[in-house]
């Protein structure tokens, strides 16, 4: 029995046997999808039908096969299946079949991809070669040793050291007010009077918030452990402001997020500076008012005194 269903923008056509199993494939168009299918239906019922060999599947096929078994395993699953819809718009790689994939071929996409940033490049290198592990190690695929290993990751970019200069945090409160986004100013706040992470913030439950002792517990973050946040007066000021309508304090997605700070930039003239310099912003300030290395790593979240002192750019 054929099913068809469209996925991450392109067609999937699904053929079950109870004798022959099942088998899938993608195609950009559904006509294609349905002939294939019609195709491979015909073979099983005259018992002509062979399952394909793996290594005849593209990088393509690769990649929808760990974004369905691998990625929604993980705890950042949302943020991964948007690279991974968009590196499986890269149409050139992805239609290489795995037999036919060479080292160089994932080196001109290296080189290619760097035009849109070290970092964007990084991720989909990573992504792409954990997935080729996966299928050889954990699938069972017949496939050889790893190409992504054999060419050169894009070198990090030297560490960022922008804080929020003279004049800008007001020039960002001034704007704010042009925009609708209710929650944009009091995540802004608390990002620099915590040094909690975009994601942290959002994913803060009310439930997690100790009015008492005033501070916030964080039960996952991005080194696997739980911590606990010491929440400012202007911190509790702006959760006090907040109506309690869900779960959690912030029930925004991170795109919407993204998407009105990246207005909020633009109106105020401050492009080069991201959310994350607000991380900087909060770990400098902590040392300029006297906390200690060990307080600060504490409430950072921070493993070891190098990663903390990547944020330190101190006035």
């Amino acid at each position: 029995m054929a099913s068809i269903r469209k996925k991450n923008g392109r067609w999937q056509a699904q053929v079950r046997s109870r004798v022959h199993g099942s088998t899938s494939k993608t195609f950009h168009k559904k006509a294609d999808a349905e002939y294939w299918a019609r195709e491979q239906e015909a073979l099983m019922q005259a018992g002509r039908w062979q399952k394909p060999n793996v290594c005849n599947l593209t990088i393509g096929e690769m990649m929808e096969e760990y974004a369905k078994r691998v990625t929604p395993q993980k705890r950042g699953k949302d943020t991964e299946l948007r690279r991974l819809r968009r590196l499986l718009g890269e149409k050139a790689l992805m239609s290489v079949q795995l037999s036919q994939a060479r080292p160089h071929i994932f080196a001109t996409f290296r080189d290619e991809r760097l035009g849109d940033g070290v970092r964007a490049c990084q991720y989909d290198l990573v992504l792409l070669r954990h997935a080729w592990n996966m299928a050889r190690i954990e699938w069972g695929w017949p496939l050889g040793d790893n190409p992504l290993s054999l060419i050169r990751m894009p070198k990090n970019n030297p560490p960022r050291e922008r804080r929020l200069k003279p004049g800008e945090y007001e020039l960002l409160q001034s704007k704010v007010q042009e925009s609708r986004c209710w929650y944009l100013w009091p995540i802004i706040n608390i990002a620099i009077e915590t040094a909690m992470r975009r994601s942290e913030i959002l994913a803060l439950e009310w439930d997690h918030i100790d009015w008492q002792r005033k501070c916030a517990l964080l039960p996952i973050t991005k080194n696997g452990r739980s911590r606990w946040v010491p929440l400012s007066l202007l911190a509790i000021k702006h959760l006090n402001e907040i109506s309690c309508s869900s779960a959690l304090v912030f029930p925004v997605s991170d795109v919407a997020f993204r998407q009105a700070w990246d207005r909020l930039r633009k109106r105020a003239a401050v492009d080069d500076l991201t959310f994350h310099d607000l991380r900087h912003e909060a770990i400098s300030r902590m040392f300029e008012h006297g906390l200690t290395i060990p307080e600060v790593m504490a409430i950072s979240g921070h493993r070891t005194a190098s990663q903390l002192f990547r944020y330190v750019q101190l006035r």
